[in-house]
C-alpha cells in the first residue's frame, strides 16, 4: 500500500520537538496551530500544508525546506512554481515575444546553473555559450 511520507515527517517533528525540549502544547502555541492538530501530524494522521510546516519550522528553529522534503511536497511545489513563473512571463502584455523567449532562456539557464533545471547538476558551471567571443 502506497502511503504519504507523513509518518516519517511526524517522527522527525517529534524528535526535533524533544531535542528543543518543548512539549507538544508549547510547540503548538509557538507555531500557532492547535495542540490536537499538531499531535495528529506527529502521529502521521494528518499531512500539514506548506504554511503550517513553515510555522512549525520557525518555532523549532529548523529549515522549513527540510520539513517540505520530509513531507514529500518540495518537488511538487518547485514544479508548480516553475510552471507559474513561466505562465506569468508568457502572459505579460508589456513584453514582446522575443523578450519573453529571451527571459525564459535566462530563467532556464539560472535554474540549470543552480542544479534545478532539466539535467542540472548541483554546482555545474558549464554555461554553453557563456564564453566571451574572441572579437575585440
Amino acid at each position: 500500500m502506497a502511503s504519504l511520507n507523513v509518518g516519517s515527517l511526524g517522527e522527525y517533528l517529534r524528535e526535533q520537538r524533544r531535542n528543543a525540549q518543548l512539549s507538544l502544547r508549547q510547540l503548538a502555541d509557538a507555531a500557532g496551530v492547535s495542540n490536537p492538530y499538531l499531535s495528529q501530524i506527529e502521529r502521521g494522521l494528518r499531512k500539514p500544508s506548506a504554511e503550517v510546516l513553515q510555522q512549525v519550522a520557525k518555532a523549532l528553529r529548523i529549515s522549513a525546506e527540510t520539513l517540505y522534503v520530509r513531507a514529500g511536497i518540495l518537488d511538487a511545489e518547485r514544479e508548480r512554481d516553475e510552471v507559474e513563473t513561466r505562465a506569468v512571463i508568457l502572459a505579460d502584455p508589456s513584453l514582446n515575444e522575443r523578450q519573453k523567449s529571451v527571459l525564459l532562456q535566462i530563467y532556464e539557464s539560472f535554474r540549470h546553473e543552480n542544479g534545478t533545471g532539466p539535467g542540472g547538476e548541483q554546482g555545474r558551471q558549464d554555461g554553453g555559450d557563456a564564453e566571451p567571443s574572441s572579437k575585440q
